[in-house]
């Protein structure tokens, strides 16, 4: 019978690791090696990320991937990639490769405004609320003077705060709504930090108010947090090209794929249950990047998945159209990015992901992100109307699998030999590590 523990987090490392082995694990010894093997000889790096959240027992590793010839805007990109699904580095990489040819991606940074609000309740005249916020909205400023000098000297800081009555959808329920530009930055603690001070003033200023003091009506601050859905902080990314120049594949004719290359996305529009898979394709290539940039990636997920709903229904990210000739596909994503703050300053694969990008602002790395989502979604939809996903995605898996069968590296050369004709598939894989195993009896 497991007890629950008291002071874990004021345990050591090894003694975090010792409990969890003995009280959790089949073999203490076994999981002990394998928790230490993970740490770093470095002990500078190893404390390093020992302290970037907390009761931290190892270090999970993923793969940190190049994606090379990514031309976007005229200036060519190595972009890295952390993500651990076989395919999506080879996939995007393919599609820059088959866009460098055809000028390449274009991309447009539209808006880059953040969003925070202050969420209250308020039972009193809606009218009277609305003279008291007009009065005390100078004041709301002001009041975060110390906390917005810093981000207005590099060009940002509060750009309006808005009061909302949200009582159709909850009774007394109000908000400040407040937008932010946070220039490099995510902006997620500056935005933080102004909206508990909006929230300390609106409720003092409340509390000396006519319609507290004379009306006897309450104001309740429920919570102050800024907002991961960023609809108008968007990133537009495009390729496009003569139909005639779409001629790389010689099964399929340029018009033919243009053709199917349209339908898919139209279906995509249409069909949620489509829609999702179609945009995790898009987020493949987008968290890969924004997870190797030291990004928030589940902050970055849930927003943009917010923004595929925005019309009411679960539809597809990427548009694409023919036109007068020319075959177009695009996309139009809300990105709240950061090159400084974070683990942008401490993580030193980060710092490396940066500079390889060439040390780019947020809005350039809002840039190159899209395109990365962009990329994978292309290189997807094209093997779906072509030759199956399954068939580049089964070869790029070939190697996870006779891992997981624990294959020798002369096995995996004649295997990976045979499958150059052959269709891969995990029963294929199995019948031929177990037929070649039984050859060498």
């Amino acid at each position: 019978m497991i007890t629950p523990i008291q002071g874990f987090s004021k345990l050591s490392k090894d003694e975090k690791i010792k409990w969890i082995a003995e009280n959790y694990t089949s073999n203490t010894e076994q999981t002990t090696t394998l928790l230490k093997r993970y740490w770093n000889t470095n002990n500078t790096v190893q404390k390093l990320h020992d302290e970037f959240i907390e009761n931290t027992i190892t270090n999970y590793y993923l793969p940190f991937g190049i994606a090379p010839n990514f031309l976007i805007n005229d200036t060519l990109y190595a972009i890295p990639m952390v993500i651990e699904e076989s395919s999506v580095v080879a996939a995007a990489s393919k599609a820059a490769k088959f866009w460098l040819t055809r000028g390449g991606f274009k991309a447009t940074v539209l808006n880059t405004e953040k969003v925070g609000q202050v969420h209250f309740m308020y039972d009193g005249d809606p009218k009277k609320l609305i003279a008291f916020f007009d009065k005390i909205k100078p004041i709301l400023k002001s009041d975060t003077a110390s906390l917005t000098k810093n981000m207005e000297k590099r060009g940002g800081g509060v750009l309006e705060i808005e009061l909302r009555d949200k009582t159709i959808d909850l009774k007394n329920y109000y908000q400040l709504h407040c937008t932010f530009e946070t220039q490099d930055a995510m902006g997620a603690n500056f935005i933080n930090s102004c909206l508990e001070q909006f929230s300390k003033t609106l409720k003092r200023e409340f509390e000396n108010s006519e319609i507290a003091t004379k009306d006897k009506t309450t104001l309740e601050v429920v919570m102050s947090i800024l907002s991961n859905y960023v609809p108008n902080c968007i990133v537009k990314a495009e390729v496009s090209c003569p139909i005639e120049d779409l001629n790389e594949d010689k099964n399929i004719a340029p018009k033919a794929f243009a053709e199917k290359m349209l339908r898919a996305v139209q279906i995509a529009k249409a069909e949620p249950f489509r829609a999702v898979t179609h945009n995790k394709g898009i987020m493949n290539g987008i968290d890969a990047v924004v997870l190797a940039t030291g990004n928030d990636f589940r902050a970055v997920e849930a927003g943009v998945h917010a923004y595929a709903s925005k019309d009411g229904r679960y539809s597809s990210l990427t548009h694409a159209s023919i036109e007068n000739g020319i075959f177009k596909f695009w996309i139009e994503v809300p990105l709240a990015l950061g090159t400084v703050g974070g683990l942008t300053s401490l993580h030193p694969l980060v710092k490396l992901a940066l500079e390889i990008l060439q040390k780019p602002s947020a809005q350039e790395l809002m840039k190159i992100v899209a395109v990365a989502g962009l990329a994978q979604n292309f290189a997807a939809v094209r093997s779906l109307v072509t030759t199956g996903i399954q068939e580049g995605h089964m070869k790029m898996h070939l190697m996870n699998i006779m891992n997981q069968f624990e294959a020798t590296e002369n096995e995996k050369i004649k295997i990976v030999d045979y499958f150059k004709n052959h269709t891969v598939s995990h029963s294929a894989v199995v019948e031929a590590i177990e037929k070649l195993r039984k050859n060498n009896d």
